[in-house]
């Protein structure tokens, strides 16, 4: 990602404390903003990363003992992150197998707690330890607080980088500890270029549907949404047909259908659409079913682990979608069978 080359040497170059707080929006690249400052901090051929050291082959093959990378298993799961970064870390106490529960959506206190015994240990390469935690707020109260003493009283030679979307999600004691370093979208023009060199078709809309972010611009077409299938969402939808969501986890799908919302109202409001092509989102019967709709789906957002049947939510939120920009009222039969999610228990 070329448009991090600068903020990369400049924290490289710049960054004074110990504690460092990168953020940004979610998939702006701040793991790997993280990842390279850290690499770079380690490379034995300053300034750095110069990707040919040992130290630096070993940051990249995901074996640098100095170098420790702290998520939830559901973000190891989903980035395909492993190696040994990782290795020994285990937060699973009282013989508990990873693979009879649920993966973890936080970087517990057991992970923390071996990471500042880690810190303490001997440095690999002698160039000090490197802690990345991502994303920072999935710390939950009490492996916040477990990181406090670190923070105020680190080893010697040890640098944290805690990536986080919004800082204010973090505890005003981990924030009053820590430097703060903002990590800025690309241009569009630099995206475009970048999405275009990944062989991505019709790279504006994805871009647009993306919210300016590339990277989760090319996590839509990896799950299966090209600009084709973005561009017909909006009448799909509006037409009640949820199978335009097929293949989708629920967490993107919902998201997806938030987006519809939210240019739905900018259309009845008289505005363009910010996530799908301008003529695209039909408009809505009224404010009434559209604000019902959005309630729906912020209601889906906040439950999206629960282990209902996915396809059926989306079925009701799709039914509802279409009551929505219905110009003519259903019966009132028809609105007693499908009421969409108003209805579920959450």
């Amino acid at each position: 990602m070329p448009w991090l080359a600068e903020p990369l040497a400049q924290l490289r170059d710049g960054a004074r404390g110990h504690a460092l707080i990168l953020h940004g929006r979610g998939q702006s690249g701040l793991l790997s903003l993280a990842f390279r400052l850290a690499q770079a901090w380690l490379c034995e051929q300053p300034p750095g990363p110069c990707d040919q050291c040992p130290s630096c082959h070993l940051s990249l093959a995901g074996s640098h003992g100095d170098l420790k990378v702290l998520m939830p298993e559901t973000h190891q799961q989903a980035l395909r992150w492993g190696g040994g970064a990782e290795e020994g870390e285990s937060d699973v106490s009282d013989g508990e197998s990873k693979s009879k529960r649920k993966p973890s959506r936080e970087i517990r206190v057991e992970a923390i707690r071996q990471a500042i015994a880690w810190a303490h240990s001997s440095s690999a390469r002698g160039r000090g330890k490197m802690l990345v935690l991502y994303p920072a707020d999935a710390m939950n109260v009490v492996a916040a607080n477990a990181l406090l003493k670190t923070l105020e009283e680190p080893a010697p030679g040890m640098r944290i980088l805690l990536c986080v979307e919004d800082p204010e999600r973090l505890l005003p004691t981990i924030r009053s500890r820590c430097q703060r370093a903002a990590v800025p979208l690309p241009t569009p023009d630099a995206a475009l270029a970048w999405l275009k060199a990944k062989g991505v078709d019709e790279p504006e809309t994805l871009l647009r549907a993306a919210g300016g972010e590339p990277q989760a611009a090319l996590a839509l077409l990896e799950a299966g949404l090209p600009a084709a299938a973005w561009h017909a969402i909006p009448a799909r939808v509006a037409a009640g047909d949820a199978s335009a969501l097929a293949g989708l986890n629920l967490p993107v799908a919902v998201r997806l259908l938030q987006q519809l919302c939210h240019d739905a109202m900018a259309v009845l409001a008289g505005a363009p659409p910010q996530y799908f092509p301008p003529g695209s989102v039909p408009m809505p019967a009224n404010w009434v079913r559209l604000n019902a709709w959005q309630a729906a789906l912020l209601k889906a957002a906040r439950h999206d682990e629960h282990p209902w049947n996915a396809p059926l939510l989306l079925e009701a939120l799709v039914a509802q979608a279409h009551a929505t920009f219905a110009r003519k009222a259903m019966g009132p039969g028809r609105a007693a069978a499908r009421p969409g999610l108003a209805t579920l228990p959450l």
